[in-house]
């Protein structure tokens, strides 16, 4: 039932992103469909844990709208880096020029655009949905996960603030990138028929979003940290298949135009900064009761 209903709102209503209430709810009633068996006091405590949680990403997303209001956007740092790392190959490109050149062509949807805008809105996605399920099944995992979750942001948000910087897109927009560059993030849903979800994508990204808030890439960072948390738990046979996603998060996010290449390798820095910086905390902890 839940599944079904899920489907239907997602058809035309759209991927729930915009209002992080509006997703835990959903994922708190998955939890009451999963264990309908339990008793409601048990149900209730979703609400305990996850509310001060969903109240935080609401402030969240309201901060990042104003984290452009203290600093002129950079813009060239990116371009140079990109064209430093990658020129050698592209002509002296950046790589979201290169790809966009090479694969995207205006007015006719590929069948991999449909794959990137699905991996883009598995951003909004896997992480809740992962915590919810370590809610369930492993609680202290779940505690540990959700540390690293939040610390990651707040260090996103605060680099926001100091630092804030124009992806390929706005570059291009606004003439500072000389080659043209679409916004291709969310084409992919309308060949499958869901005109209402990349609709509300697309409200979401011109809305609710800061335009200049791509360094540090954190679609590319939380799909690495989701992937980082699980691997010292999986045989090592398995971590190519758990590594092609923040991989192909990161294709997704340099071929649409969201982010350049250099916007996802500090992504990935501040990943292993936050998970020694937690670990040494955690640990710390542990040695003082």
């Amino acid at each position: 039932m839940w599944a079904v209903a899920f489907a239907v709102g997602t058809y035309f209503i759209g991927v729930p992103t915009s209002d992080p209430l509006i997703a835990f709810g959903w994922l708190w009633l998955a939890t009451i469909a999963w264990r309908n068996d339990r008793p409601w006091r048990e149900h209730l405590l979703f609400l305990r844990d996850w509310l001060p949680i969903s109240l935080l990403l609401v402030l969240y997303n309201i901060s990042r709208g104003y984290a452009d209001d203290l600093f002129d956007a950079h813009v060239y740092p990116m371009i140079h880096a990109d064209e430093g790392m990658f020129g050698w190959a592209t002509g002296g490109k950046v790589p979201t020029v290169w790809l966009q050149e090479h694969l995207y062509h205006a007015g006719h949807v590929q069948w991999w655009e449909v794959v990137v805008s699905l991996v883009y809105v598995s951003h909004f996605l896997a992480v809740p949905t992962i915590g919810v399920l370590l809610w369930v099944r492993r609680r202290e995992q779940w505690a540990r996960f959700m540390r690293r979750w939040f610390t990651l942001s707040v260090a996103g948000l605060i680099t926001y603030f100091l630092y804030p910087a124009a992806p390929p897109w706005w570059a291009s927009e606004y003439g500072q990138l000389p080659e043209h560059v679409d916004r291709i993030s969310t084409n992919g849903w309308n060949a499958i028929g869901l005109h209402s979800a990349g609709n509300t994508l697309n409200a979401l990204q011109v809305e609710a979003s800061n335009p200049v808030a791509a360094m540090p890439s954190l679609h590319t960072a939380y799909a690495m940290m989701a992937v980082a948390f699980f691997l010292p738990m999986v045989a090592k046979r398995w971590w190519p298949l758990l590594l092609a996603y923040p991989v192909a998060m990161t294709f997704t996010l340099v071929y649409s135009g969201e982010h350049y290449v250099i916007d996802v390798l500090v992504g990935w820095a501040y990943v292993a900064a936050v998970f020694l910086i937690v670990g040494l905390a955690e640990r710390y902890v542990k040695l003082l009761r």
